[in-house]
């Protein structure tokens, strides 16, 4: 009773005085209470059990101190669970002290009336026992927090009336020693025969394995089709073998490095692997299982396992909340330490992220590499973060498997109930080092000589069920049958397994090509859906500036000529839709656009109704969805990442707020965009739209760090464009599902240049041709004395300047596309120049950041001569923060570029 909370005893007998004299003058709700207890049976006098029934009378003071008792448990009862391997079980706990309540060990006997208890009259001993049983034993749960009342009494209701265990027969208990034998006896049998080889072992942490194989089994039943797992490298191999089902005998051989198996591009380790599988279950039914790869960077894979989800989910329609699961296995320093953890948790409620609710299962081995808990977080429990979204957070002793599959079952209910997170940590220990060759005993020697004696999980399951009747010879028929076919495994030739480009990727092609492929779309059609992203529904009322803008967009495309930039990317994501092509674009502010460009989604300025004309196209026949995404960099790139790699015949973009701010995801970047098909034959087609311009903003606001995003390019992983008209956006963004392969495309997107009056295209210019990776000028060639080469939006200051000093001996050249380089069309250029001797590079960047240091060696080779740099200097920043700065340096770049040779200087100087 939530209105019981914190108050005396004292008040409430003056209350029920009160009450007895003069009902109505106090609150309904008091009222009924008093009414309750005495219909129950009390009545004035002295306070105690009646000597015939033992009901207490006329003890409103000592009822109310169950009460608050019974809440009491329910909120820190955990504090008195037996969770911990290394610690003996907590006996008492000051706060649960019956004084506390009003109450002593005389009312023990008492019988007390308990609404909302599953026990409707119980004796206070009775009461207690039930409350420990359900709060005290081995699982400790958090849930008082949780706001939403249904939420609060549905668990109560699961949880009291059964002490919060499932009673398992005996083959169900076989059952679960056979999961936990195998997943010992697996580490065992690696132990031995690949010794010093590191795997991340789960030993210590097998339980770990009951909990999925328990959500496996129960996952079809309760609607689940799919199931997606994320991990970090701890029991990963424990995992593909004993839930996914990876043939022993494959990773045996990689353990053996068998170059054989025939990996694509570098490959990666063993314990960063992922795999899919379709499991049957006992029923029958089929349940599809997904593991994701994940680099060494523990909870990174997060975000991606969510996108993952969502992208399969929106697939599915309507019912795809509950079809497709998301479950993520974290580590308790991890979970405590790494901030994407709490990104990835804020994503679960949001429209554009999240997947009906995320199982969390927490695998606290109490220690982190060599730190202990003490030296690692500043919170109780390492859970304690989740707490944030108001979801359940259960604590299982990780040596008690029947718990923990209760949990399994009790948290996929809850989930599949709620569409809500829910988190289980199984608190156990670790019996090697972070890795097998590590020596924990350096750090933490009693911890590890406890270890050393302490038998391992199966074993005690196996010794309690025979302690229970259990026939003696089945753990050990167990173990023989197990390593039998650990040993058959070991000794059996292993087939290569495919991991990339099946399914929804089939057909695609793996590697790049230097292809040309035509992206122009009809008069017609550009005409018709021009005229449909302008029309609005009847009695909608944008910003009168927005309305002006869109009579533009609509007079630009009529009139055939000034389509801008906002104008000629909405008219690729329509004629995309129109083809049947998904469109999902999502960053922050991205739904307007950072710098007030796109305008996606539009606002009636009376009723502030909103009215998303690419969401309602009438010629799409593909969904379009444009979020404005929490302010995060990692989590959300992350899942957009996931959202690609599972979606190759759709086009989704990321754009970030200013360029630079995409150093916030480095890690997604470096370890899944550019790396994720080398090493793991996992490609995506993610689009990120990085702001990048010298406009006097400062070093945060100028550059998005082109030369990291080049640094990274290798063996055709990724395409870097740097586009600097409309139409060639129009036709960049068009190429990305057509062409016959998938690469992550990073685009300089600009800011200044969104408004240049020369920054505008032609209709024809859409209509016509494909993305120009390199472009030239129709220059007259007898004339020319110096080639500027360049990318971006310097190039509109050097057609300025050019103009103004009326140099027709200058020929600019635009690079598009910076990577991959495409050496046919450059040297076709040169052949057009080839008698030309001043051939220099132009960038706003500093000397060390922009194209320069990857173009320069590149273009020095085709070209077979040097270039020289213009541009400022190296730096450590990437711009100044003064304006008035900027624009003097900006000047000097500009006038250097039309120098004469001699006067040209090279970049050795710094700023």
């Amino acid at each position: 009773m939530p209105f019981l909370t914190n108050i005396t005893p004292n008040w409430l007998e003056a209350q029920y005085r009160r009450w007895l004299e003069a009902p109505d003058q106090l609150d309904p709700v008091w009222q009924a209470f008093f009414s309750g207890y005495q219909l129950a049976g009390e009545s004035p006098g002295q306070a105690g059990p009646d000597p015939s029934s033992g009901r207490c009378q006329d003890c409103s003071a000592k009822q109310a101190g169950v009460a608050a008792l019974i809440r009491r448990y329910r909120d820190i009862g955990h504090l008195l669970a037996c969770t911990d391997p290394f610690s003996p079980c907590p006996i008492s706990h000051p706060l649960l002290e019956l004084t506390n309540f009003g109450l002593d060990d005389g009312d023990l006997d008492t019988v007390f009336i308990l609404p909302n208890f599953h026990l409707q009259q119980a004796t206070l001993r009775e009461i207690i026992a039930s409350l420990r049983a359900t709060y005290c034993r081995s699982i400790g749960v958090e849930y008082q927090h949780i706001q939403e009342p249904a939420e609060r009494h549905w668990l109560r209701d699961r949880m009291e009336p059964t002490a919060n265990r499932t009673v398992l027969d005996r083959a169900a208990q076989t059952a679960l020693l056979r999961t936990l034998s195998e997943a010992a006896l697996f580490e065992a049998f690696l132990h031995r025969r690949f010794v010093g080889q590191k795997r991340f072992s789960l030993e210590g942490g097998e339980a770990l394995i009951p909990f999925l194989e328990q959500v496996v089994q129960a996952a079809p039943a309760a609607g689940v089709q799919e199931l997606v797992l994320g991990m970090p490298h701890r029991g990963r191999l424990n995992v593909l073998a004993t839930i996914l089902g990876k043939p022993l005998a494959t990773i045996f051989a990689e353990f053996a490095d068998n170059l054989e198996l025939g990996f694509v591009g570098e490959g990666d380790v063993k314990y960063h692997k992922g795999f899919d599988s379709d499991r049957m279950v006992a029923d029958g039914d089929r349940l599809h299982l997904t593991l994701a790869f994940n680099p060494s960077h523990l909870e990174a894979v997060n975000p991606v396992v969510e996108g993952k989800c969502r992208a399969r989910q929106d697939r599915r329609g309507p019912d795809g909340r509950r079809q497709v699961l998301p479950l993520l296995i974290h580590g308790d320093a991890a979970f405590s330490g790494q901030g994407l953890v709490a990104e990835t948790l804020n994503l679960s409620q949001l429209e554009g992220y999240g997947t009906g609710g995320t199982i969390h299962l927490v695998l606290n081995n109490q220690i982190g590499f060599t730190t202990l808990p003490v030296d690692a977080r500043s919170t109780h429990y390492a859970t304690d973060l989740a707490k944030m979204l108001m979801v359940p957070v259960f604590h299982v002793h990780g040596e008690d498997p029947e718990a923990v599959i209760h949990l399994a079952r009790l948290a996929l209910d809850y989930r599949q109930t709620f569409g809500r997170d829910v988190v289980v940590e199984i608190i156990c220990y670790r019996r090697h080092g972070h890795n097998e060759g590590d020596e924990p005993a350096f750090t933490q020697p009693l911890m590890y000589e406890w270890i050393r004696q302490h038998p391992p999980v199966h074993t005690l399951y196996g010794h309690k069920l025979v302690t229970d009747g259990l026939d003696p010879a089945i753990p050990a028929a167990l173990e023989q049958e197990i390593n039998d076919r650990l040993r058959a495994a070991y000794a059996s030739p292993a087939e290569p397994v495919g991991l990339g480009f099946s399914s929804a990727w089939h057909g695609i092609q793996r590697d790049y090509t230097p292809i040309t492929v035509p992206t122009g779309a009809s008069q017609e059609r550009l005409m018709m859906l021009a005229q449909q992203l302008t029309t609005l529904p009847d009695g909608f009322s944008p910003h009168p500036k927005i309305a002006a803008v869109l009579n533009k967009r609509l007079e630009a495309v009529q009139n055939g000529a000034g389509i801008d930039w906002g104008n000629a990317e909405t008219l690729a994501y329509a004629t995309l839709l129109a083809e049947g092509v998904p469109v999902r674009l999502s960053g922050q502010d991205s739904r307007r656009g950072t710098f007030n460009h796109r305008h996606a989604v539009l606002h009636d300025s009376t009723t502030g109704a909103t009215h998303t004309p690419l969401a309602v196209l009438p010629a799409a026949t593909a969904p379009f969805a444009a979020y404005d995404s929490l302010l995060s960099e990692a989590a959300v790139l992350g899942f957009e990442y996931g959202y690609a790699v599972t979606s190759p015949h759709q086009l989704v973009l990321w754009e970030a707020q200013f360029g630079d701010f995409a150093n916030g995801a480095q890690v997604i970047i470096d370890q899944f965009i550019a790396a994720g098909a080398t090493k793991w034959d996992r490609s995506c087609g993610l689009v990120l739209l990085l702001p990048h311009g010298y406009e006097g903003q400062g070093a945060e606001h100028s550059s998005a760090r082109i030369e990291r995003y080049l640094q990274l390019c290798a063996e055709g992983n990724l395409l870097v464009a740097n586009p600097s008209t409309p139409a060639q956006l129009f036709h960049l963004l068009r190429r990305q599902v057509h062409l016959p392969f998938r690469k992550p495309l990073v685009v300089f997107t600009p800011k200044s240049l969104l408004r240049h009056p020369r920054c505008v295209s032609s209709l024809d210019e859409l209509t016509n041709g494909s993305f120009r990776e390199l472009l030239l000028e129709a220059s007259p060639l007898q004339a020319i004395t110096t080639v500027l080469v360049c990318s971006g939006k310097v190039y509109y200051d050097l057609l300025e300047e050019r103009e103004r000093q009326q140099r027709d001996d200058v020929a600019l050249i635009r690079l598009e596309q910076l990577y991959p380089l495409r050496e046919d069309l450059l040297t076709e250029a040169f052949t057009r120049y080839a008698g030309i001797t001043d051939w220099r590079w132009v960038q706003e960047e500093p000397a060390n950041m922009g194209a320069w240091s990857f173009v320069q060696p590149q273009l020095t080779r085709l070209f077979a001569r040097e270039l020289r740099y213009v541009g400022r200097p190296a730096a450590a920043a990437p711009a100044t923060g003064s304006h008035r700065q900027h624009g003097a340096e900006q000047a000097a770049l500009v006038a250097a570029a039309f120098a004469p040779p001699q006067t040209v200087s090279q970049p050795a100087e710094t700023r």
